[in-house]
């Protein structure tokens, strides 16, 4: 089954380059393009898309607010932020209204390709520079020397796959570094995302850093 695609951007020639690389891949369907946010709000209630790939700066409503009217209208679809901006601002406030993804327009056709099918699956895709500026925020905000130690019960496994995901690791390059099968790497990721209270893997990166498990 072909994983459904909306497109907001409104810059037509972003959008139109988009559909077009997008529409090349055997498992993504494209079936809408919006240009603006409130386009991107009405073509992913009636298409109930899988994922979205969402700009922030948009006319009439911005990507954030019609990332955060989407998620809570229909859980199941993901969002995928693809902006220019890479500012602390931008990213904490995206990822805040529920984008699973984030990736700036310097992204290569893989790397959107790959955000977009990890997004489908559920898991979090963050542009390497974006990862780097969400970490510094979360250690910033802290105010406080981190933590040592596995926290909140993990343990040395899910505390050791933890630090994997926020070295920027998908489940598969996790499974081979730990000599496991993906199906275990998915088990210890459920158990631990249900220890620390977290629902993704941006939110799962924030929590190794402001615990002190990466620096």
């Amino acid at each position: 089954m072909s994983i459904r695609v909306v497109i907001a951007d409104d810059q037509t020639a972003v959008r139109e380059g988009l559909a077009v690389m997008l529409g090349l891949l055997d498992d993504v369907e494209v079936v809408g393009e919006a240009a603006d946010g409130e386009q991107a709000i009405e073509l992913a209630e009636r298409h109930r898309p899988d994922v979205v790939l969402m700009d922030l700066r948009m006319p009439r409503t911005d990507g954030v607010a019609a990332t955060r009217a989407i998620r809570q209208r229909q859980p199941e679809t993901r969002v995928v932020v693809l902006t220019t901006f890479a500012d602390d601002e931008h990213i904490l406030a995206a990822l805040q209204a529920g984008a699973l993804g984030y990736l700036t327009k310097d992204a290569g056709r893989v790397q959107i390709a790959q955000a977009v099918r990890a997004a489908a699956a559920g898991q979090s895709v963050l542009d390497p520079q974006v990862q780097q500026r969400l970490l510094a925020a979360a250690v910033q905000g802290q105010g406080q020397p981190p933590s040592s130690g596995p926290p909140d019960g993990l343990t040395a496994r899910e505390t050791e796959v933890l630090g994997l995901i926020a070295d920027g690791l998908s489940n598969r390059e996790i499974a081979e570094r730990l000599f496991v099968t993906e199906v275990t790497v998915k088990s210890h990721i459920n158990r631990l995302f249900a220890k620390i209270g977290v629902r993704d893997r941006a939110q799962a990166v924030r929590y190794a850093y402001e615990r002190g498990l990466r620096s």
